[in-house]
């Protein structure tokens, strides 16, 4: 079953605060600052804003609730993410729903964290889900590196994918990213230096993941005709939609939630796959993109080595990738990992992506999280448009 449309709301604005790989900033700094910037690029100011969706892994002990009081805000909506990187996507679906029906006018959505290496580790072992705390770190599991080490090695095994096939991915990227004056890397990726890069868990080496780091991304949602009177792009959310724990059957298997609900995210947006300008997709492992690709619809099941093989992914190409440098190669700033892409989409969107701009109309970004035993579990994806 095809869900309403989201007719009538728009992406009115778009932010992000400085990636750094430490900082002495608080995590609600972070939020303020990212927020702050979304809020700027919409023409709106602070005392406009009448609903908040937050997700933050190092915001405890306060939550969504309290951080509006410390902005000094009185909202009517407020969302609190729980379903890790696919948390974003979800809270500015949940957002658009609430404006069509009268309960906000203007949401800012918010991801951010204040993030290193050290940090997330011990989030993941500790804190993160009962099944990782209980049932992996006690067994020295490697945290989500190795969880993603073993759907890498079943994939590669599957496929007869080769670490070429996910270097080329993580390269041009990382061309991407050089673009990207917010992106944590700033030096060109080699064939070598990635094959032959540190290793991590076997077969993962050093560049298959994502730097920790510090830093949030926000979005702006407003009625359409509000964005019309702010003098800025109308960019409209044409399709959205999540699943979880699916399939249910098949912890470690190879099927995604994407493989689920894309034939309706298509046909709520009317348009397909081919019909895409750019891919911005959730990043913390190449082989999650590879699912992605495959799960989305824009290669068939074990394909997605071919089409990069072809030469997408990089800007100026065909379905180009993760046009900011994604996660691999500007940061996954925790929480924030889940909202990178779509601030990105709205950029490209805007034209406010200055020298890594591609001509388009619209596009798709994803979300991907909360990892359990062997998968994440959260899945979700949205379409945007600039309906100029």
């Amino acid at each position: 079953m095809v869900s309403e449309s989201y007719a009538g709301v728009s992406v009115a604005g778009a932010g992000q605060s400085v990636y750094e790989k430490r900082t002495d900033k608080s995590v609600h700094r972070v939020i303020w600052e990212a927020a702050q910037s979304a809020l700027a690029s919409a023409h709106l100011p602070w005392e406009k804003v009448d609903g908040l969706a937050l997700t933050s892994y190092m915001l405890g002990p306060d939550d969504v609730t309290t951080v509006a009081e410390h902005f000094g805000l009185e909202p009517r909506w407020l969302y609190q993410g729980a379903y890790g990187g696919a948390s974003a996507i979800i809270g500015i679906l949940q957002a658009a729903r609430a404006i069509q029906a009268g309960d906000a006018s203007v949401v800012v959505c918010v991801a951010a964290d204040v993030f290193d290496v050290a940090t997330h580790n011990e989030m993941i072992d500790r804190s993160f889900s009962g099944p990782l705390r209980d049932y992996l770190a006690p067994f020295g599991f490697g945290g989500a590196n190795g969880v993603f080490a073993l759907h890498t090695r079943v994939y590669m095994e599957k496929h007869g994918t080769r670490r070429e096939d996910f270097g080329r991915l993580a390269i041009a990227q990382r061309a991407n990213a050089l673009r990207n004056p917010n992106a944590l890397f700033k030096q060109a990726l080699t064939m070598d230096a990635y094959l032959n890069a540190r290793p991590i868990a076997d077969p993962l080496r050093l560049y298959d993941c994502v730097l920790p780091c510090c830093g949030g991304d926000a979005v702006v949602l407003c009625g359409a005709r509000e964005a019309v009177a702010l003098g800025v792009p109308v960019i409209s959310i044409r399709a959205g939609g999540q699943r979880h724990n699916s399939p249910v059957e098949d912890i470690y298997g190879l099927r995604t939630g994407w493989h689920a609900f894309c034939d309706e995210l298509y046909e709520q947006a009317g348009s397909g796959p081919q019909d895409m300008d750019f891919a911005q997709l959730y990043d913390d492992y190449p082989v999650m993109e590879f699912l992605q690709l495959e799960g989305l619809g824009f290669c068939r099941e074990g394909a997605a080595a071919e089409l990069i093989r072809a030469g997408r992914g990089t800007a100026g190409r065909p379905l180009p990738i993760n046009t900011g440098g994604g996660q691999l190669s500007a940061g996954q700033a925790g929480a924030g990992g889940g909202m990178i892409g779509v601030v990105e989409a709205v950029l490209q969107l805007r034209g406010e992506a200055a020298d890594r701009q591609i001509s388009c109309r619209q596009g798709l970004a994803s979300g991907y999280g909360m990892v359990s035993y062997g998968r994440g579990l959260s899945t979700a994806a949205m379409i945007l448009g600039n309906e100029a």
